[in-house]
């Protein structure tokens, strides 16, 4: 008579092994071909956990690009610092460095923007945030009227929060439908929806669309700055959960935002594969604004550029999370057609630059201005009308709000000084400034929230 008792859940948990997806399969196995003691052990090793990874006791290496020249700016290059020293604690982190743009956000040990962070086989969603695959693109047009491609571009784009409706939507590429369907990171009814809906669209907060003519050619030049809306939005929430599983099993001493999927995974590479189709829609939503421009005035594009500067970029079994920093190094970017873009402020001219990888850039440049005080305390610091301050700083521009409400929190008094960002550019060697796009207009979410759809139904309700 056959005595064996079944082995269950409860005794695999006795024996240390964290309860799984792989429970089932595994006790379905063990029971089936009667294994026990020493077979049941060596056919379990297969699922154990490896231990847990610590923090490391030193911080590594990380380059600072960055210096404060004043005490405004002494703050913000302190705060940052401090959060770098924390996060490259991290157990998979192998090298970092942070621009002269760097500004905190989060907690810390939360990377900065303008924080480059450099992890051992780990993809880190904390790392490249939200705005997954925030990016800019240039369109030359050569010599058109910059007013026009202003007045064109006005009437094409779509800034705010939501997508477009039915009628005003682009049609959503088949092939990267295919994409969205084929990973599981993505096939969901409500992402694919957002993908379709946000094609074309801008958001808000520091995204815009500037106008300008080349200093070295005379052109004009349009470039439009965004992320990855509402896919990429998604894709990042559904990441950091991944990674939180991961975090509980292998480190639980690392900070929640800085958890990680490791890439030798079927998560791992899921990720990576969705992250890559995340970054072909950005670019053909960049794309889709630029072609409507084109075709609405019926002109002629001369050349096209774009870079991405909030996304991972792998070299070899290194992964590069470059949060608000732009890749010089061509290894990063598989569809380098030109040099990259660096804007600085609505009153600034956009920087179209070329470097050399070095050891302390990491093959990255800043990505723009940076901010050294938050939006409200900018807001406070600010005296006169709201009318007042948009035509002290943006005299002699064309500057217009989507949403037709000025916000001052985007003007040129917000940013870091353009100058010293250069300056710094020029002393730790990260880019070559090659042309500029002088600044003619730009257009902007402005401050939606001050006239939101909900607060006109309140007022209507009232």
């Amino acid at each position: 008579m056959n005595t064996k008792t079944n082995i269950t859940g409860k005794t695999l948990i006795e024996l240390g092994f964290t309860s799984g997806k792989w429970f089932p399969e595994a006790l379905a196995h063990i029971n089936d071909n009667a294994l026990e003691g020493e077979a049941m052990l060596n056919y379990l090793e297969q699922f154990r956990n490896p231990p847990m990874l610590d923090l490391d006791a030193e911080t590594p290496h990380f380059a600072i690009n960055i210096k404060a020249e004043n005490e405004l700016e002494a703050v913000n290059v302190n705060s940052v610092v401090k959060s770098m020293e924390v996060l490259m604690k991290t157990p998979t982190i192998v090298d970092g460095a942070i621009m002269p743009d760097a500004c905190p956000t989060g907690p810390s040990g939360t990377i900065p923007v303008g924080g480059i962070v450099v992890a051992k086989n780990a993809i880190h969603p904390g790392m490249h945030s939200a705005d997954i695959c925030c990016s800019v693109m240039l369109t030359d047009f050569g010599k058109a009227n910059p007013k026009d491609i202003l007045d064109a571009a006005h009437a094409s784009t779509h800034f705010g929060p939501g997508g477009r409706d039915r009628t005003t939507q682009f049609r959503f590429p088949t092939e990267l439908l295919a994409e969205f369907e084929a990973n599981w990171f993505l096939n969901e009814e409500q992402m694919i929806q957002a993908a379709r809906a946000h094609l074309g669209t801008q958001g808000d907060g520091n995204h815009f669309l500037f106008v300008g003519k080349s200093k070295k050619t005379g052109n004009t030049m349009m470039v439009t700055h965004h992320g990855s809306r509402g896919p990429g939005a998604r894709l990042y929430k559904k990441g950091m959960k991944v990674a939180e599983n991961f975090r509980k099993i292998l480190s639980e001493d690392t900070l929640k935002q800085n958890a990680w999927i490791p890439f030798d995974t079927d998560e791992g590479q899921s990720y990576w594969e969705a992250l890559q189709t995340i970054r072909k829609w950005t670019k053909a939503n960049h794309e889709v604004i630029h072609n409507a421009v084109a075709e609405k005035l019926h002109t002629t594009i001369e050349d096209r550029y774009w870079n991405e500067h909030n996304f991972v970029f792998k070299d070899g079994d290194l992964f590069y999370h470059a949060k608000g920093a732009t890749p010089l190094d061509a290894k990063f970017m598989p569809d380098i057609t030109g040099p990259r873009l660096i804007p600085l402020n609505m009153a600034e001219p956009i920087l179209i630059v070329e470097g050399e990888t070095t050891a302390n850039n990491l093959g990255f440049a800043p990505h723009g201005a940076g901010r050294n005080v938050s939006r409200t305390q900018h807001r406070k610091s600010k005296t006169g009308t709201v009318q007042e301050i948009f035509e002290e700083e943006t005299k002699g521009l064309d500057i217009r709000f989507f949403s037709d409400e000025i916000d001052i929190t985007e003007l040129p008094s917000a940013y870091k000084n353009a100058n010293t960002v250069r300056n710094q550019m020029d002393e730790y060697g990260l880019g070559t400034v090659i042309d500029e796009v002088m600044p003619y207009g730009c257009i902007m979410a402005g401050d939606w929230l001050k006239n939101a759809p909900w607060k006109k139904r309140k007022r209507t309700r009232g």
